[in-house]
């Protein structure tokens, strides 16, 4: 199989590596040409994917930031071949998702929105590596859902990446959804270490702070993208996470141990019931 990666950062550059290993013909593009070099030499890429060699491609993975991704699809989407299938790898699905399909449609090929649930709070090629996304779960937003043959057949595409669960999902509940679970962690990840303790807490900090913290090394332009074209859903989740930390803070200040006893127990609760869901 010949195997498309545009953007080989971390997640791109992870998903080179594991297809390249599988014994796979890997062409890449990167906006930054040393690091197509670098690919090249280092093994993981067998070319760059260009006018050339997309036409060649059974699988397309865009790896690019979001509005970067919809500028890329649309530049390579006449020259995909019409039995090839395109992959984005974007932290938000809707507007990706509504270009991708339309593209699709258009010119004849398959596109499929993905969202591969790994990585670290690493960027670049550099830190990429093979098994990034072994075990890991991986959203894709198909363009049928109740197709079992086409399904299997993305589901066997994605097979040298490793993935332990493909979980299929809707543009829509995607993003209302990894507001909560991953863009939330992000935000207030990068707001808890503003305060000026960060700066003098060394040895007196354990697994904890470095837990609350680790995301906060994040890619800022990224980011910065993928909050914004999420934001209405963000800003619904931030909003009731504003509303529960003044709970816990009028509590505190009025030293009131029941109400804050009852909003730890509380808390503590539902943990144990989300983590016994999904042990």
């Amino acid at each position: 199989m010949k195997v498309g990666v545009a953007g080989i950062g971390l997640i791109g550059g992870s998903l080179a590596r594991d297809y390249k290993a599988a014994g796979h013909t890997v062409y890449v593009y990167d906006r930054t040409a040393s690091v197509e070099e670098y690919a090249k030499l280092a093994g993981v890429a067998d070319g760059l994917l260009d006018e050339s060699t997309v036409p060649e491609c059974d699988l397309i993975f865009v790896a690019l930031f979001p509005t970067d991704t919809i500028k890329y699809m649309e530049d390579i989407a006449p020259i995909v071949r019409k039995d090839a299938v395109v992959i984005d790898c974007g932290g938000t699905k809707r507007e990706i998702c509504r270009a991708g399909f339309a593209l699709a449609e258009k010119y004849g090929y398959t596109y499929v929105g993905g969202h591969p649930m790994a990585g670290t709070q690493f960027s670049g090629f550099k830190n990429s590596a093979r098994h990034m996304f072994k075990g890991a779960p991986m959203v894709i937003v198909p363009p049928v859902y109740d197709d079992i043959q086409f399904l299997q057949r993305i589901k066997d595409l994605l097979a040298p990446a490793e993935f332990g669960r493909i979980t299929v999902s809707t543009a829509e509940d995607h993003d209302r959804t990894i507001a909560f679970t991953s863009q939330m962690a992000h935000v207030v990840s990068t707001a808890y270490v503003k305060s000026p303790t960060a700066q003098i807490h060394s040895g007196l900090s354990a697994g904890s702070y470095q837990d609350m913290t680790r995301v906060a090394r994040l890619n800022e332009y990224m980011w910065t993208d993928l909050l914004l074209e999420n934001g209405d859903n963000l800003v619904r989740e931030l909003d009731f996470f504003i509303n529960s930390l003044e709970d816990y803070r009028d509590a505190i200040a009025d030293n009131d141990a029941k109400k804050l006893c009852s909003l730890l127990s509380e808390g503590r609760k539902i943990k144990e019931k989300v983590d016994g869901q999904y042990d």
